[in-house]
């Protein structure tokens, strides 16, 4: 397992960390089965989704935020109640095909890590799991 880490600058912001997961797996020599990414916190999350038009991630960012606003009737004390909801609605693993140390991505898909209680600190990790063919 690779831990990485990375600095968030905004509340509410998607990252895309497709290269850092396309380096890890070149490094390994031919690799080929898949990697699971695993996010590591109740408040961001992760998603595979366009990574040609910014526009798309603007929409989906404003979207969420129609769908779960900031601010409701919500009674959990720290007052990011929002940001667990989106970071639920994400989710927290993507698991991405590896053949012969290539993600196995379309054309126009990136990975994304989704911060939604920024900025912080933040870490997510890799797992590779190998074929048994």
């Amino acid at each position: 397992m690779k831990t990485f880490t990375l600095q968030t600058r905004k509340r509410e912001e998607f990252l895309e960390i497709t290269h850092l997961v396309r380096q890890y797996v070149a490094d390994l020599n031919g690799f080929s089965g898949s990697v699971l990414l695993y996010i590591p916190h109740t408040t961001a999350g992760c998603t595979i989704n366009e990574n040609a038009d910014p526009d798309v991630v603007r929409d989906m960012l404003l979207e969420l935020s129609k769908i779960v606003p900031r601010v409701s009737d919500y009674r959990h004390a720290e007052g990011n109640s929002d940001s667990h909801i989106k970071a639920s609605l994400m989710g927290s693993s993507q698991s991405i095909l590896v053949e012969k140390g290539e993600l196995i991505l379309g054309q126009w898909q990136g990975i994304y890590f989704c911060e939604f209680d920024g900025p912080r600190q933040r870490t997510f990790h890799l797992k590779l799991i190998h074929d048994h063919e």
